[in-house]
Parts: C-alpha cells; sequence; structure tokens
C-alpha cells in the first residue's frame, strides 16, 4: 500500500515485512514520542516527534529538539495528538501503524479514534494480521478468495449488503458488533454496500 504519511503508535513495533518497508520508505514519518526508542533500534529517524513529551530523557529532548512537535493536552491522547498534526499540516493519506499490542484497551481505543478521525482523513490502520478501513460510503474492496473478512457497525439503523463475500447479506442491520464478522471472499474484490449514512469498519486478515 502506497501512503506517504505513516503514523507509529507506541503499541507492539510492527513485525511484518510489509509494515516495516512501509516505514522505510515512508515520505512523512510521525512517531508518537512513546514508540521513538523502538523506531530508532531499527534504524529509522522520524519526520516529526509528537506527544506531551513528559516522559523523554533529557538527553533525547536535546536530540530531537528539531523535530518535536509536543501537545500537552491532557484530553487526548498521543495517537490522536498525532491525527490532529498531520490535519495541521495538510497530511490526509495516512496509514496506521503500532495501534496493537501491549494493552487490548488502547487497541480499542485505538480503533474507535480511527473511525471518528476518518470523518475528516483518509486511514488505513494496519496490524501484523490484518488491514482495517473504515468506510462511509459503498465501497469496494481488493481481496484475495478465501481471505478473512470482518464487517463492524454501532449504527443500528444502516442497512447493509454485502457482495462477494461467502455469506451474503442483503439490506440487514446489525444489532450487535459480532453480527458481521467472520467471513470470507470469494472472488478478488468485495463490496460492502450502505443504504443509509453511517460509520462501517471493514478487517481484512493477511
Amino acid at each position: 500500500m502506497n501512503y506517504a504519511t505513516i503514523i507509529l503508535a507506541n503499541g507492539a513495533f510492527p513485525e511484518s515485512a510489509a509494515a516495516l518497508e512501509m516505514l522505510r520508505h515512508a515520505e512523512h514519518l510521525i512517531c508518537c514520542d512513546g514508540a521513538i526508542d523502538k523506531l530508532t533500534a531499527h534504524g529509522l529517524t522520524p519526520t516529526v516527534l509528537v506527544g506531551d513529551c513528559d516522559s523523554m530523557r533529557p538527553e533525547d529532548l536535546e536530540r530531537w529538539h528539531d523535530i518535536l512537535a509536543p501537545d500537552r493536552s491532557e484530553e487526548y491522547n498521543d495517537l490522536q495528538k498525532a491525527l490532529k498534526y498531520c490535519s495541521a499540516h495538510h497530511l490526509d493519506h495516512i496509514a496506521l501503524l503500532g495501534c496493537e499490542g501491549l494493552r487490548d484497551d488502547h487497541f480499542i481505543a485505538n480503533i474507535s479514534i480511527m473511525a471518528t478521525y476518518s470523518e475528516h482523513l483518509d486511514l488505513v490502520m494496519i496490524t501484523d494480521h490484518g488491514t482495517f478501513n473504515v468506510i462511509r460510503k459503498s465501497t469496494t474492496l481488493p481481496a484475495i478468495p478465501g481471505q478473512q473478512v470482518s464487517v463492524f457497525t454501532k449504527n443500528e439503523n444502516l442497512p447493509l449488503t454485502f457482495h462477494g463475500l461467502k455469506y451474503p447479506v442483503h439490506k440487514r442491520c446489525f444489532k450487535h458488533l459480532w453480527e458481521g464478522s467472520l467471513n470470507e471472499a470469494t472472488e478478488n474484490a468485495f463490496t460492502i454496500e450502505l443504504h443509509g449514512e453511517g460509520v462501517v469498519i471493514v478487517y481484512r486478515a493477511h
């Protein structure tokens, strides 16, 4: 995937070859301050370092002072601060890495944050196990036959139709988050059709 801007959050550092390649070739590499040691341990240097900087060592504050973008607001976590930075600097085509691992509650929160900020930014979240996309209109996504797919929405009154998945759905509203999970692609692409306004999160396993 070709994303010029990468945000590295302070979860488990990505291990997949595809994610590491994205980090190496990012045009804009936005690093949450808690992840800086992990990033530099892999020989990589961020474009910008975002966060409250409270936990950074004095020597690191000196080392990175030219690229620090401190944000000391307490109502946002570091991923939100990085997304706010991107929005302010007109970076709107963004891949999120390092959002999983270490704390499951942070991972759930990060998925919710991605859904919220996707209203104004083009976001994708990539883990070592799969890819999350947020869609707000009928969308076709590439797939491999047999690829595992899950669809989530909290909009109980949003009818959805699935095309190209093993378990078809026709204008169905989901009352629970799990109802659209554990499906499977049957073709080289599938379509999630939205019959109304709402937010849908689509997961494709690698």
